[in-house]
Formats: structure tokens, sequence, C-alpha cells
């Protein structure tokens, strides 16, 4: 067994596989996995990076190790949730979750501190004691919530209908979601409410699909907030523990996961696609090619430009943008996480209220307040952190920044950028330890190192043209669009993954069931 996979310069395949996977995020793996286990299908997942994962992996400096991309996920730590028994299904429920305690989301807007606390009554009872005069308000925002969340199932499940069956039934199965999914965050909350703090505050998790109230669809918005209503888990070990898991899965039924393993084309004869062609010459073949890349990547840089279906799966693009791109500040501490006090809650740091003001000034003027900054503490979440890194501790800052900041620089080499780049990188980092410790003060005196990723770290990486984290925005035309389904208009190809269901590890997770469902004809969800 590989843990991060098999690298490709020392892999021989011994088998004929049954489908090839192209790329090994949490979509991708997810795939494979449920095809392994309840299609027996022997999958071959190929990644180009050198371990697999995706946004699921970490890395390691020194004393310290980080997760790169998974912060938290809501209803884990719950045994009897779906996406609970859906990890444990494709890791063999040996994935252990750490509950993150009653706080998992601590909101601070200029300066006024707000919590977000697990179980719906308790949140509800929270905000009516922040905002006592609106509490009719915030009881409609929850009912709202719940009425989107409800229509969402069917919404999705009509995406892995069979061609025929989905024309017919598609348009009365999406119809109660998109109520709510073709209107904007703003809209909706300027319908009950005049108080513009009580927005900022409702909408504080906006940082976790990327798109503020203005441009954001509230079907993204109310499926996130629901996610966490009940509070949120950690996987033990690192999120890294959740590829290391899901492999064994796929290998038992005779797959493999490949590193190292760049496609080049999928390969189209007949019509059909029937595999891929490596950078370096080399072809498999199999009856069935999903991919995990995205579906910029599929159109623009996998398919050929002759093949049949292609511009009829570009056109879902013509609505739609590549999502917002970020930075990360990945700071070490001398000390650990007991000996500075520090918790579980995510920290969400606002300038003030109306984050679409505080955006579009941000974009403006670079010097303005940043509008955003999200602060972690993996190693705190972590409880087997401190027997790896004993007398250490992490955080995460991360904000948004545009790519267009960053683009003179994307023809350079990864760690070879010049000394431009590092200054401007440099005075973002600066702006960031500024505002952890104003907002953890303890930790003055205590950073021992500190890095920061750009989004040239998630092109590189990610293979993300425009570095974008979430896929494709989650405005209302992307949940209007009818074309973001798993089975493509291209003969044998298949889409996995956040672009097919919604962003981050549990929208990507969700994709994979819904590719799966729809390969192997059954509702695994069931």
């Amino acid at each position: 067994m590989a843990v991060f996979g098999t690298p490709y310069r020392s892999w021989q395949p011994e088998r004929d596989f049954d489908a090839i996977v192209i790329g090994s995020g949490i979509g991708g793996l997810g795939v494979a996995a449920l095809l392994a286990k309840h299609g027996n299908k022997r999958v071959l997942v190929l990644e180009r990076y050198a371990k697999a994962g995706g946004f699921t992996h970490i890395f390691k400096r020194k004393s310290w190790d980080w997760d790169v991309g998974l912060h938290y996920i809501g209803e884990v730590h719950r045994p009897d949730s779906t996406l609970r028994t859906l990890f444990d299904e494709i890791t063999g429920g040996r994935l252990e979750w750490q509950p993150m305690g009653e706080v998992y989301d601590t909101v601070i807007v200029g300066g006024q501190r707000f919590e977000y606390v697990a179980g719906r009554e308790n949140w509800r009872q929270r905000m009516h004691e922040y905002f006592p005069e609106e509490s009719g308000a915030i009881d409609r925002y929850l009912e709202l919530v719940t009425e989107a969340v409800r229509g969402a199932r069917s919404y999705f499940g009509a995406k892995a209908l069979p061609g025929p069956i989905a024309a017919v039934a598609g348009p009365f199965m999406r119809r109660k979601f998109l109520r709510h999914a073709s209107r904007t965050v703003a809209e909706v909350l300027d319908g009950i409410t005049d108080n513009e703090l009580l927005k900022t505050v409702l909408t504080t998790q906006y940082g976790d699909y990327g798109l503020t109230p203005k441009r954001a669809s509230f079907g993204i918005h109310a499926m996130v907030a629901n996610h966490y209503l009940r509070g949120a888990g950690y996987p033990v070990g690192g999120s890294s523990r959740i590829a290391a898991e899901i492999i064994p899965e796929i290998e038992a039924a005779g797959g493999a996961v490949v590193v190292g393993a760049e496609v080049a084309e999928i390969l189209m004869e007949r019509g059909r696609a029937v595999g891929v062609r490596m950078v370096d010459g080399k072809e498999f073949r199999a009856p069935f090619v999903v991919s995990d890349a995205g579906i910029p990547n599929t159109v623009h840089k996998l398919l050929p430009t002759d093949a049949p279906g292609r511009l009829a799966l570009a056109s879902v693009l013509k609505r739609v943008t590549p999502s917002t791109s970020h930075i990360c500040l990945y700071v070490g501490l001398d000390a650990s996480d007991s000996e500075l006090g520090l918790g579980t809650s995510n920290l969400w740091v606002f300038p003030g209220p109306d984050h679409d003001v505080n955006v579009d000034r941000y974009l403006a003027d670079p010097t303005a307040p940043i509008p955003l900054t999200y602060i972690s503490f993996p190693s705190a979440k972590d409880p087997d952190f401190s027997s790896r890194h004993p007398g250490k501790a992490t955080v995460e800052v991360v904000s948004m920044a545009p790519y267009e900041w960053f683009a003179a620089w994307e023809d350079t080499a990864w760690q070879k950028r010049g000394a431009d780049y590092e200054a401007f990188k440099q005075r973002l980092t600066d702006r960031l330890l500024e505002i952890l410790v104003r907002e953890v003060p303890q930790l003055a005196g205590h950073i021992d190192y500190h890095e920061l990723s750009t989004p040239l770290s998630t092109r590189h990486f990610g293979d993300y043209d425009s570095g974008e984290i979430y896929g494709l925005e989650h405005t209302p035309e992307r949940f209007k669009t009818a074309g973001f389904r798993p089975k493509t208009p291209v003969p044998g190809l298949w889409l996995t993954g956040q672009d097919v269901c919604t962003a981050g590890i549990a929208g990507a997770l969700y994709g994979a069931v819904l590719c799966a469902s729809a390969i192997l004809g059954k509702n695994l969800l069931k």
C-alpha cells in the first residue's frame, strides 16, 4: 500500500482498468473509492502532483506541518450524519474526527465579537441575545436556510439522472431550490432586515465559498451555513489522513493511485473518450474516463479541440467565471497550544459592516483595510499534533487577493520569482501578522516561522489558471445553468468534484457521489 500514492516513474501496471480518474482531489479519490466499493471497479487515479489528496494534503517545514485547504468540516463529528457516513464508507471507517467544541467560528467586526455556537437552537438563541430587536429576522433567516437546503437534495439528485429522464423530471426537481438559488444573498437578507451589522454577522462565512453577498447565490450560502449549524470537526492526524485512508479502499479492488503522473490529453476514438495519453507519451485505456480537473481544464487543456461534444461542454462556461483566489500565511509557533491558550474556534475578522463595500474598496486600493482575515489554529484542532511536534503550534491566516496582482510573475518558477515578488509578499505578510497579533496578542514573541502562499502557489500546485480555490463562482447564474452534470456531452467522459456540486471538501465529495451514482445507475446516497 502506498500511503500517498505510487510514484509514476517506478509504477508498472499489472492489469487493465475499468475506469480512469484524472486528478486525486477529494472528488477524484471519492469517486474512485465509490466505484470500487459499489461497482467492483478497478480504478486508476492519475495525479500530476507528487502527493495524492488535492487540497486535503499537508506540507511540512522544519518543526511544523500545515493543512493547505481543509480547515474544518461540518457534521463529521456526528456519527449518524450523512457526511460522516459517507466518509466512513470511503475510508473503511478508519478516519477519526475531533469535534471542535461549542464555538466553531468567532466573528470580529470592527472590534465587536460574535460567536457561532454548535446546535441550531443554540445558534438561534445566541443571535437573539446579540440582536434582541431582530429576533423575527433571525428566525426568518433560519427558515429560508432550511427551505433552500430541503430543495437542494432533489436539485442535485437531478444531475445524476440519465439524460432523457433528466430532461423531463429535471425542471421539476430543480424548482424548489432555484426559488432561493436564483436570488443573491443580499436580495434575500434585504427582504428580512435593514440591520447592516446583522447582515454582516449572518454572512460572515462568505469566505467559505468566496463570493460577497451582492454576487453570491443564496443557495450556496444556505448550504454552507446549514452545514456548520450543528458544529464541526477536524481529522485526527491532520487532513492528509483522508487520502491515506481512502487509497487502500481503491487498491483493495485492484485499483491504483499514481502520483507524479501528468495527463496530456484525453484519448478519443470513434467519437468516444477511451483513455488518456500522458506527457511522456504512454497511453492508458478504460471504458470510463472521469475528470476531477475542473470543467475549464477539462475543456481547454485535456480534450482535443475536435472532440465531439467539447463545444457543448464548453458552453456551460459562458455564464460563469472562476472563483476568487487567496493568500495564506502559514505560521509556526515556538510554544504549544496549551501554553499559549489557543482555542479551536476560527476567527473571522472584518474591518467593518458591509462585506461588498469592504471588498470593492480593497480591490480598488490594495492599501485599504483587508476586507476579510480568516485565522485558523490547525494544531489546536488536531489532538495528534502535539505527538508529532511537541512544544510547537501552528496558525494559518487567510485572506483574498486577486490574481491580477500576481500575474506579472506567472511565467516565473516556483521559489524563483525574484526580489520584487518577494518584497510584495513581505508587505502582505506584515499586514497579516499585524492583524494576527492584534487579535491573538499572546502570540507576540512566539512566531518562529512564517511563509506566505499566493495565487501563483495555487496555480503551480493545483493547476488552476487564475489561482482560484473554489472552482467556478457560485452565482445565481451557475445554479440556473443545467450543464454542470457528471455525464458530459462527450461520450465516455464524466465529471466529478466541486464543479459538479459545490465548493469545499464536502461539496467536492458530494460531486463524487453524484458521479459514481450516474455511472453505476444507483442512488449511492441511500
